[in-house]
């Protein structure tokens, strides 16, 4: 089997509008979780997200393609043409039947579907636009990337969830590992952001109204975000031989069911993803330095979360860092785990582990070293990224430094 490797990262999200400005405010422990600033919000208990500030679409996009683009498919073209100029690829005629696309998202075109709605029962509409259907599609983004850069290979989208990406990104792995494509974009996309999204969400009773805090004893939900991030997947020899900038090598990628309950996690489906992506990487768990948690601040998420770890890893679970990022940028649901994959990428390529923050008070069902409001240096040869959704469906990547 042939080895995989990361050659290019794009990102927009909460903390920032690209990889490297999303990564800088994770080693300064920056959050990007304030109050909304949606339509209706008034009429929202959960007012708080990691909302993307500033954006401007007409400064991306053309009017013909903005009427084309629900925000979510914007998110993740930005990010695809991010990573693919990191990455300095070319897509030949020749490569670009060998080059394909898997993003992950869970809501598609909410955007779309939200204003849609309005006009047709708030208004009473009779008619929609024409591009209704190709803008609220769930493939809608990997389409539109595919096309954006004549990829030609397997495209598609995966929706899991919360699982969403790190299900993608595994799957575009297994491709090239396999030998069945040279190349892959991948990761997620999402924006949920939107006043039916959130109104969705809170019928759940799991979301927050002050904040994330992953781990913390006094931590009372979840916090929404949006935004996408895209990495550009290569064979091992071919990126070498290119000269490409190596960000991370994915060794191993594994997929389980909790085959349980549609919304409460699985200690058991947790920790069978988490073993079967060690055995899938051929990695010892004494090599593991770092886990970038699932980690959403609800009390059944984060205790499930580390019995899992514990029972995997045993004794060497007090010498591993495990931090959830959505502490400052938000759950982006379906493109959460991609956004996440920074963090990891960081650590093991900077040395520097995104820290947890909003941390206030230790939780004795918790009780891992969670990089508590600051980041840390340490030397990372191998890392984790966890992915546990509604449905119990999970999914955990292993990487390597490189």
């Amino acid at each position: 089997m042939r080895r995989v490797v990361i050659t290019g990262a794009g990102a927009i999200n909460a903390l920032g509008a690209s990889a490297a400005a999303t990564c800088e405010a994770m080693r300064e422990g920056r959050c990007g979780i304030g109050p909304l600033d949606i339509r209706d919000v008034d009429r929202l208990m959960i007012r708080i997200g990691g909302q993307i500030r500033g954006y401007d679409e007409t400064a991306h996009f053309s009017r013909s393609e903005i009427a084309l683009f629900d925000p979510f498919t914007q998110y993740a073209l930005l990010s695809s043409r991010e990573a693919l100029a990191q990455s300095g690829l070319e897509i030949t005629e020749a490569l670009s039947y060998r080059a394909g696309v898997i993003i992950g998202t869970s809501g598609g075109g909410l955007h779309t579907q939200d204003e849609s709605y309005r006009l047709v029962y708030q208004e009473g509409k009779n008619r929609v636009h024409p591009f209704i259907v190709p803008r609220l599609m769930n493939n809608a983004a990997a389409s539109q990337v595919s096309m954006a850069h004549g990829l030609k290979g397997p495209s598609y989208c995966v929706a899991t969830a919360c699982s969403s990406s790190n299900h993608a990104i595994g799957q575009a792995f297994q491709l090239i590992r396999s030998g069945a494509t040279d190349v892959m974009l991948t990761g997620g996309t999402e924006s949920m952001l939107v006043f039916g999204g959130i109104k969705a969400w809170e019928g759940l009773r799991v979301m927050s109204k002050d904040g994330c805090r992953p781990f913390c004893k006094t931590r009372n939900g979840m916090v929404q975000g949006e935004g996408a991030a895209i990495f550009v997947l290569e064979e091992y020899e071919a990126a070498r031989a290119r000269g490409a900038p190596i960000l991370a090598e994915i060794c191993g990628f594994a997929m389980t069911s909790d085959a349980a309950d549609i919304v409460m996690p699985s200690q058991d489906g947790a920790a069978r993803a988490i073993a079967g992506a060690l055995a899938d990487a051929g990695m010892a768990a004494e090599e593991v330095g770092y886990i970038n948690a699932h980690g959403t601040g609800t009390t059944a998420n984060d205790r499930t979360e580390c019995a899992a770890v514990r029972q995997v890893f045993g004794d060497h679970a007090d010498r591993l860092m495990i931090s959830s990022t959505k502490s400052m940028h938000g759950h982006l649901i379906g493109g959460t785990g991609a956004v996440e994959l920074l963090a990891v990428i960081m650590a093991l390529r900077d040395g520097i582990v995104a820290p947890t923050v909003g941390y206030v008070e230790p939780d004795p069902e918790c009780d891992l070293d969670v990089v508590p409001n600051v980041a840390r240096e340490a030397r990372i040869g191998a890392a984790l990224s966890n992915a546990f959704a509604f449905g119990g469906l999970n999914a955990v990547l292993a990487l390597r430094a490189i």
